[in-house]
């Protein structure tokens, strides 16, 4: 079943629908899950199919990469510096580098399920990416719809590279997702963005697996970053998904991290306001949060709230320290978005928001391939040195 987050009106779940008819408000599965046993786990393969009964599509149909079951690194160095017990879940390790391949392999098969044959999103790299490997695997037909010219080139080469109808969109992802809605609206193709609730629902998995990889416990505090904002309410859904199904008692605080330039949610949030005022012109060099209006703001503000979390903003300089901090120090590389998360650690223990000892998972969302040119100009030139080992010895008994 599917159910409006405002007025509560009920759709059935092989309804093709965006937004409440009634009151056009955004959508949610509602997914039974009472009488499921946690054992029902145990010895599975460590995916997003592993909790295939949290999922509300035909699992005999499902597109599938092996998303899903990723790196729980626990941060020792990072950890003892802050004073925190810290975690990162190292979402770029998924098949096509960030966490939206778990969202695409629900919502591919849910379009499987319904029977279309063209899927399509907006996106400002990463959706894009997913989408397009997603759809190749599942025989279908892709149009994704970009940002002309403000899209990091790794992810754009993959969107092209699995064969994805490129559309390069004047202006910003808020411009090209209103486009890429109207084409859904109109029958044209079934929508893949966030938008859509199932696929929120594969993205919930985050969640479930930080609760299984810490011995079905819940962390104190979950950071991430919020771009379209679809990420953190549906890690908050599993969660508690999770605790009413009886598996955990105690839930995390869900925290929030958006650009400064870029952070129409983490205002919201400072000035105590419930409602989002979008931000016209988003600017941040974190392309993947780089989005004023983000669809599933209701969402992530209820879970913020619901959680007793909050949200915060970091500078671009402050994402490109922590990005070279989490490289240097833990050996986890990660594009500029994902980094917020760490930044917004190290901002929020500064300023005494996080309590010492707090057990904490950041969420770092995509590869540091992702967007390569950044990682290239935040480092030094190599070394010109002749192939003599002399004058190789000399530079490196400096280091």
């Amino acid at each position: 079943m599917i159910r409006c987050i405002s007025c509560g009106e009920e759709y059935e779940d092989n309804e093709i629908i965006y937004t409440c008819k009634k009151c056009d408000s955004i959508l949610e599965v509602e997914c039974n899950v009472e009488g499921i046993p946690r054992d029902t786990f145990e010895s599975r393969r460590q995916n997003i199919w592993k909790y295939k009964e949290f999922l509300p599509v035909n699992p005999e149909n499902r597109i599938s990469l092996d998303e899903g079951g990723t790196p729980f690194c626990k941060c020792e160095k990072i950890g003892k510096e802050l004073g925190v017990d810290l975690y990162v879940k190292v979402e770029g390790s998924n098949p096509t580098g960030s966490f939206k391949d778990r969202g695409m392999s629900v919502g591919t098969t849910k379009a499987v399920d319904l029977g279309v044959n063209m899927v399509g999103c907006a996106s400002t790299g990463n959706t894009s990416a997913s989408l397009s490997a997603y759809a190749a695997r599942a025989g279908l037909k892709c149009a994704v719809l970009l940002p002309a010219g403000k899209v990091a080139l790794g992810k754009l080469a993959q969107a092209m590279f699995h064969g994805a109808k490129v559309f390069g969109v004047d202006g910003n992802f808020d411009d090209a997702l209103k486009t890429i809605t109207q084409l859904a609206l109109d029958g044209e193709l079934y929508l893949l963005n966030s938008i859509n609730p199932f696929r929120l629902e594969g993205q919930k998995t985050i969640g479930m697996e930080i609760v299984d990889d810490l011995g079905w416990q819940s962390p104190d505090r979950i950071i991430l970053p919020v771009g379209n904002a679809g990420n953190i309410s549906a890690i908050w859904k599993g969660i508690t998904e999770f605790r009413n199904a009886g598996y955990i008692k105690d839930v995390p605080m869900m925290t929030g991290i958006q650009a400064v330039n870029s952070a129409p949610i983490a205002n919201a949030v400072k000035k105590g306001e419930e409602t989002v005022v979008p931000v016209e012109n988003p600017d941040t060099i974190a392309t993947a949060i780089r989005i004023g209006a983000p669809v599933s703001a209701v969402k992530a503000m209820n879970a913020i709230k619901e959680s007793n979390g909050t949200a915060d903003t970091v500078t671009d300089e402050e994402i490109l320290d922590a990005q070279k901090y989490l490289a240097r120090t833990e050996g986890i590389g990660v594009e500029p978005a994902s980094a917020a998360s760490i930044a917004g650690l190290r901002k929020l223990v500064a300023n005494g928001e996080i309590d010492k000892g707090e057990r904490i998972v950041c969420v770092v969302t995509g590869h540091v391939l992702k967007d390569p040119n950044v990682a290239i100009d935040a480092c030094e030139e190599p070394t010109q040195v002749s192939s003599d080992p002399k004058a190789i010895r000399e530079v490196i008994r400096t280091m």
